[in-house]
């Protein structure tokens, strides 16, 4: 009976689901990790740019947002919320992480210990896309993360970071200039 009902919950809308799972539906549930669990390993990936990290951040955002989904206003999208959950989540990771001094000191270096072979092709970037967003903040590449990859608008971003637009706007700039003036000296042959 289970196989028929997780099938059956996973094409489901989204506010159906919630309404489910807000009344305890382990099914809704499953269906609602089913559907949101790729964009959210994505996203902790792109943020710490650490594999096994990212699983970890991923499921534990992931058990956070069941936890809170009782007080979830269905009113509002549940992915932005959830996104905001693994970025909030993923930038404490790697402030942390620098903290203990589990990182490099140069970016590049730990961009090499990256093992993103247990993930989709559509989740890998190009190596040299990595090398130059892991030389933004966290904060900063959990903007560029959530624009660009995860095509949130900024005055989307600013609501769910609760920031000003206008600050995500300026950050996102130079942000994606730091990385567009990296990517030009790795392409001329040079050493960002």
């Amino acid at each position: 009976m289970r196989d028929t009902a997780a099938p059956a919950a996973e094409s489901r809308s989204e506010a159906a689901l919630l309404r489910a799972a807000k009344r305890g539906s382990a099914e809704a549930i499953e269906a609602l990790v089913k559907r949101h669990w790729p964009d959210a390993r994505r996203a902790a990936y792109l943020v710490v740019q650490d594999a096994g990290v990212a699983e970890d951040v991923a499921q534990e955002a992931m058990i956070a947002a069941v936890g809170a989904i009782a007080t979830f206003d269905r009113r509002r999208p549940f992915r932005p919320w959830l996104h905001r959950i693994v970025v909030n989540r993923s930038i404490d990771v790697v402030r942390a992480r620098q903290r203990r001094a589990e990182v490099a000191t140069d970016p590049s270096d730990w961009i090499e210990q990256v093992d993103e072979t247990s993930f989709p092709a559509d989740v890998r970037l190009p190596d040299k896309l990595l090398d130059a967003l892991a030389t933004l903040t966290a904060e900063d590449r959990a903007l560029v993360v959530m624009r660009h990859l995860l095509d949130y608008r900024a005055s989307d971003i600013a609501r769910s970071l609760d920031i000003p637009a206008g600050t995500v706007r300026t950050r996102l700039r130079r942000a994606l200039e730091i990385v567009r003036t990296h990517l030009e000296v790795s392409d001329a042959g040079g050493t960002p």
